[in-house]
């Protein structure tokens, strides 16, 4: 999993109470430790530790940049000195927290020590003059569960960012001629976005494949796994030619500096290899490395995206919208013909042949039931937008492939934004609810939040902690 990393850096102004903006510092900080939380301080920056100078801001801005932080969380421990905060924001583009702590009775004498909020208000005011998009955590203590929560959030809306930020994809061949549904735009992901393929032709792959097991080791650690995790149902030769292709990709992979990858699965491949990638394709995305079908481009993009949001190793799935469920009314089948990751299946996944095609190398497995989140990255015309609501896995017929039955709210409403676009009939499913920090991430990386079901004042009213 990934460690991310944030620049800590609570503020105060000086008309208000010093010594108890220096206390909160210290509070909050202590409670960032007791979460095990990764976070860069600035207490070698002055005595108290707190930005509310000019001076020290270029040097907290050196700091964090050489930390090379993925975040940053601006506590106000009083006030807060709202225009350091804007270009100390500005200067690092990355997602930045906006939060201070509750304030306390005013004295006997009416005095009030902190005037956090009014200070949140400020700030919050001067970052939308920079232009600087910020994540607002409700005022409020530092024991309540809301503030852990919205922390952690916070943490893996930064890791989304820093994944969005950093995609490189291995394109093994071109799209299938009959799936124009899956073209992309290369140009335009790398010009809008910095998303940057690594192409390569099906010969480099099968190349690899045959150097793989000639080599042997890999390829026999492979076929061990294999035979651990599955129930083989296909012939040994074809079994070592998974494993090959397993071990080839993750070298390309390796080779190109790449994160997910898309592959020509039919039918060139079966001509060389005699085999589908499907199991190959499972076994990668079970060591988080997406691995989707088709030569789906933007099916790659939205498993990473889907993949960082978790934060927790929980594995996507990579699926067909494919029919209606002929008991339930909202009910759908996901499907594909067997990439699914082992992890998500609730049975032990046979390596077999899938359901349209004559060559061995699929999983067929139904995948856990339960509440997932389903995700699809997508654009035409260049618009992108990232579809974006909530299913629960149900019973049903029993399929082939990797599979999985769901019931939605409204069927005919996702139905209708899948085919008015700019969607295609592939989408990411994962079984945690990752929708609200995939919601909050967009503001970051420049893409619009679609939500399949009118649920935004819910996922807004969590962010604020409700």
């Amino acid at each position: 999993m990934t460690t991310i990393k944030i620049g800590f850096a609570p503020t105060r102004r000086s008309i208000f109470s010093a010594p108890d903006a220096v206390k909160y510092r210290g509070l909050t900080k202590q409670k960032l430790e007791e979460l095990g939380i990764s976070f860069v301080d600035i207490d070698d920056i002055n005595e108290e530790g707190l930005l509310y100078d000019e001076k020290d801001r270029l040097k907290i801005v050196e700091k964090f940049k050489a930390e090379k932080i993925d975040g940053l969380f601006l506590p106000h421990c009083n006030f807060g000195t709202e225009y350091e905060c804007a270009r100390l924001a500005k200067d690092l583009n990355v997602p930045v927290l906006l939060w201070g702590p509750l304030d306390e009775r005013p004295d006997e004498k009416g005095i009030r020590l902190r005037d956090t909020q009014c200070g949140l208000f400020a700030t919050g005011k001067v970052l939308r003059r920079f232009r600087v998009p910020f994540t607002y955590m409700t005022n409020c203590r530092l024991d309540d569960p809301v503030f852990e929560r919205g922390l952690k959030d916070f943490l893996a809306v930064c890791n989304v960012v820093k994944t969005f930020r950093n995609i490189r994809i291995l394109q093994i061949g071109p799209r299938p001629y009959d799936f124009w549904s899956t073209m992309c735009n290369e140009g335009e992901l790398l010009e809008k976005f910095n998303i940057q393929l690594a192409p390569i032709p099906m010969p480099e792959l099968t190349e690899a494949v045959a150097k793989a097991k000639a080599e042997k080791t890999e390829v026999d650690k492979a076929v061990a796994y294999i035979r651990s995790h599955m129930d083989v149902r296909i012939k040994d030769d074809e079994v070592e030619n998974v494993a090959g292709l397993y071990v080839a990709m993750k070298g390309l992979m390796e080779k190109y500096g790449c994160n997910a990858g898309a592959i020509q699965c039919w039918n060139a491949l079966q001509g060389e290899l005699g085999v589908m990638p499907c199991a190959a394709n499972a076994m990668l995305n079970e060591i988080g490395i997406p691995m989707v079908c088709e030569t789906d481009i933007h099916g790659a993009i939205t498993a990473l995206l889907v993949e960082a949001a978790a934060l927790d190793g929980t594995r996507s799935f990579f699926a067909d919208w494919t029919i209606r469920h002929p008991d339930i009314e909202n009910g759908e089948l996901l499907q594909h013909c067997g990439p699914w990751p082992i992890s998500v299946a609730k049975e032990t996944p046979k390596l077999t042949y899938p359901l349209a095609f004559d060559y061995p190398g699929s999983l067929t497995a139904e995948a856990k039931h339960g509440d997932i989140s389903l995700v699809r990255f997508d654009g035409d015309n260049g618009e992108y937008s990232l579809l974006l609501g909530n299913a629960k896995g149900v019973d049903g017929p029993a399929g082939m492939g990797t599979y999985l039955w769901v019931e939605v709210d409204n069927i005919k409403r996702l139905e209708a934004k899948i085919v008015e676009g700019p969607y295609i009939h592939h989408c990411v499913g994962i079984h945690k609810d990752v929708v609200p920090v995939l919601y909050e991430a967009c503001k970051y990386i420049g893409v619009a939040p679609d939500l399949y079901d009118p649920i935004e004042e819910d996922v807004k009213a969590y962010l604020r902690g409700e």
